[in-house]
């Protein structure tokens, strides 16, 4: 138990850390704020309501995963290494390709909400 109650004070540390100084991090939660109340009045189910803001939560996940990378990588060298630039470039693109599908998902809910049938 004490170790499940440890990955939480880390977590929540970690959160803080980034609520306060990631801009990205600041941005997605606000989109995770505004998604909220936007989820349920586009949604046409639970499970819509569900994937909308599961998406959203994934993109977040992204972002934190690729400054967990940046961070690493400036903690070994803050000097130009190539290998170091890909990998802050593959998170870079983990964080982007979490974007299309969230936009994705978010698109099909707006389009199936207008025409009023499932896709």
């Amino acid at each position: 138990m004490q170790r499940l109650i440890d990955a939480f004070i880390n977590s929540v540390r970690a959160f803080r850390k980034l609520a306060a100084h990631e801009k990205a991090f600041q941005q997605e939660l606000m989109l995770f704020a505004l998604a909220l109340p936007a989820g349920w009045f586009i949604s046409v189910s639970w499970r819509g309501y569900a994937l909308l803001i599961g998406v959203v939560l994934l993109m977040i996940m992204v972002e934190v995963l690729n400054t967990g990378i940046e961070a690493a990588c400036d903690a070994i060298s803050r000097e130009f290494h190539i290998d170091i630039q890909l990998a802050k470039d593959c998170g870079s693109l983990a964080v982007l390709i979490s974007i299309v599908i969230a936009s994705g998902v978010w698109g099909l809910a707006i389009i199936e909400r207008i025409i009023g049938a499932p896709i």
